[in-house]
């Protein structure tokens, strides 16, 4: 139910207060434009599709949440997954995120709440070897194993710049949120890295919740907009990208919202920023 920002509490959600239990410090993308020209040549660059999952790592006997927080799917998901590190997107298909951000947050689940769910692999994050060895060797893994929900993302490679525009327009048109671009020659970096890219037609960035603030009209008694704050403290509204139902039940404060923007203003904010959807236990 929607509270006006007077009204809140300023406590964490249940998922969000536990310490992150896993160590692993993953390996994150710089972003780029699909007006951005190459500044090297391609031939280096395996692609593939970014799937928008909720990102997850395997330490061989856990599963984790991109922050370290533990997720707890039945042991029946995971008995058939190997004792390998891995990495991934926990996904059931396009435009269905909030699905799976919702049955992790869940105390208790069954293998049927898990039966459409599909671990998507891109990495193998503690294994020697550039990222072309690292995919190789993650695809012979999967083929060995008996888990059907393990799935080795298809990496493809020799792209010139139209080829990748025509990839990127493919998956977009199929309900993709964009593509990833993994350096063939670099080794793993626990840290951002300019040797991982995402390729998307819109920008988008995260933002913690600070307020919720009121409507006006007819959103009166509901959300007006949500006062966020950027990583570098910097604060904004966003009020545009909401349901009814999501403007009557408001990402909680303290939440973890993603936003899609056009570029900067002139005071380097977000421009035209439009809600996307609440990161849960990331």
């Amino acid at each position: 139910m929607f509270k006006p920002a007077s009204a809140l509490l300023l406590g964490l959600p249940f998922a969000l207060q536990a310490a992150p239990a896993s160590s692993h410090t993953p390996m994150l993308a710089t972003s780029i434009g699909p007006d951005v020209v190459q500044p090297e040549s391609l031939h280096d660059w395996l692609v593939s599709e970014k799937y928008d999952g909720v990102r997850a790592y395997w330490d061989g006997h856990r599963l984790y949440s991109r922050s370290g927080y533990p997720i707890k799917p039945p042991s029946a998901i995971t008995q058939n997954w190997p004792d390998t590190p891995l990495e991934g997107e926990l996904w059931i298909g396009y435009g269905r995120y909030s699905e799976v951000a919702a049955l992790i947050n869940r105390h208790q689940t069954t293998p049927d709440d898990w039966q459409n769910v599909r671990f998507m692999l891109f990495d193998l994050p503690h294994w020697p070897g550039t990222f072309r060895q690292r995919s190789a060797r993650l695809e012979a893994l999967i083929s060995t194993t008996e888990a059907a929900n393990l799935v080795a993302i298809h990496q493809h490679s020799g792209l010139d710049q139209p080829a990748l525009e025509r990839m990127l327009d493919a998956t977009i048109n199929r309900g993709g949120e964009g593509l990833m671009l993994h350096r063939g020659s670099a080794l793993y970096q626990f840290s951002r890295s300019s040797d991982l890219r995402k390729l998307k037609r819109h920008q988008d960035a995260e933002a913690i919740v600070v307020a919720h603030l009121p409507g006006k009209g007819k959103y009166a008694g509901m959300l007006g907009a949500l006062l966020v704050e950027l990583e570098d403290g910097r604060r904004f509204r966003l009020g545009t990208g909401f349901s009814d139902v999501e403007r009557a039940e408001p990402p909680p404060v303290g939440s973890q919202v993603t936003f899609r923007y056009d570029g900067l203003t002139t005071h380097g904010l977000p421009r035209f920023a439009r809600f996307l959807r609440i990161r849960r236990s990331e």
